[in-house]
């Protein structure tokens, strides 16, 4: 698969989006005006509520215990996205994300579905996180999503997103905090390093996934998801204009976690360069540009036509 593969731009994909209301698809929401996606996002939701302030979902069912509501929905886009996943609990209740896996599963019939993925499957890389790579999650929620991706691997039409950190969707960048705050530092005085992507191009890569899976791309079955490089977590911090100070890191902590990036960068999804705090960061905070009524379901500018 070649990143200059021609795509047709006269009508723009419909993607359900399940899991709308959960913090990445908020962010993601808020992001999709800007980036120009050119793809019209369905946003779904256990509860209407959870959508205040950026005008409510498109859909409104629970993807498990209402099948039927899951796929009329699928049917109604070229593709599915599934960020619907618990993030804390043990490890029963975190379970629930292969039985959400295989839910859109058979929700999609076929239709192609992506399905978000974690670098916690990773666990403590050595080197560079590559997709070739065994899973070796080493804590309760890198073992859930192993087991979700090993729950639906060689299904036709499915394709695993290892995805890294998403700035403003993690701890580091969610919110401003006022006054200095403590950073684990290592012993050589760096922060931890990690595989950061924006919330616009995030958008933009997974627009181009839709794309591409519209015009019968043959997509690999796992790829990994973020920008080129390792970013240092006080880099990001600087960048943002927050003040921070060293605190020891604790035992376990990994000091740098960074994908290999062949297959994302093959098929355009991200650009080869490496990436820098300064662009995340503002990536970022263009968001708080957005009016809530442009969180609405729209597609980019110029880049195709509502349905």
């Amino acid at each position: 698969m070649r990143k200059d593969l021609q795509i047709s731009s006269a009508v723009a994909p419909a993607l359900l989006v399940v899991g709308g209301s959960g913090r990445l698809g908020r962010l993601l929401r808020r992001a999709w005006p800007l980036a120009g996606a050119g793809v019209r996002p369905l946003w779904q939701a256990r509860d209407a509520e959870a959508f205040a302030g950026l005008g409510g979902p498109d859909l409104v069912f629970d993807p498990l215990a209402e099948p039927a509501a899951f796929a009329a929905a699928a049917a109604a886009a070229d593709a599915v996205l599934m960020l619907a996943a618990p993030v804390t609990g043990d490890a029963a209740q975190l379970a629930v994300t292969t039985d959400l896996a295989r839910a859109a599963l058979r929700a999609a019939a076929g239709r192609p579905l992506f399905l978000a993925s974690s670098a916690a499957v990773y666990g403590h890389p050595s080197g560079l996180c590559r997709e070739e790579e065994p899973p070796a999650p080493v804590a309760d929620y890198g073992r859930a999503k192993a087991a979700m991706e090993a729950a639906v691997a060689g299904a036709p039409g499915v394709v695993v997103l290892r995805i890294g950190n998403v700035a403003g969707a993690d701890a580091l960048l969610g919110r401003r905090v006022a006054g200095v705050r403590p950073l684990h530092v290592f012993e050589d005085g760096r922060a931890p390093r990690r595989s950061y992507i924006g919330p616009q191009a995030l958008v933009r890569a997974l627009a181009r996934l839709v794309r591409l899976a519209a015009a019968g791309a043959d997509l690999p079955g796992v790829i990994n998801l973020a920008l080129p490089g390792a970013v240092g977590m006080e880099a990001l911090l600087e960048a943002d204009g927050q003040s921070w100070a060293p605190l020891p890191a604790p035992a376990g902590l990994i000091p740098r976690v960074e994908f290999e990036l062949r297959r994302a960068c093959l098929l355009g999804l991200v650009p080869e360069e490496e990436a820098t705090a300064r662009r995340i960061v503002a990536d970022l905070r263009a968001l708080e540009t957005v009016p809530a009524e442009a969180s609405q379901n729209t597609v980019g500018a110029g880049e195709g036509r509502t349905a």
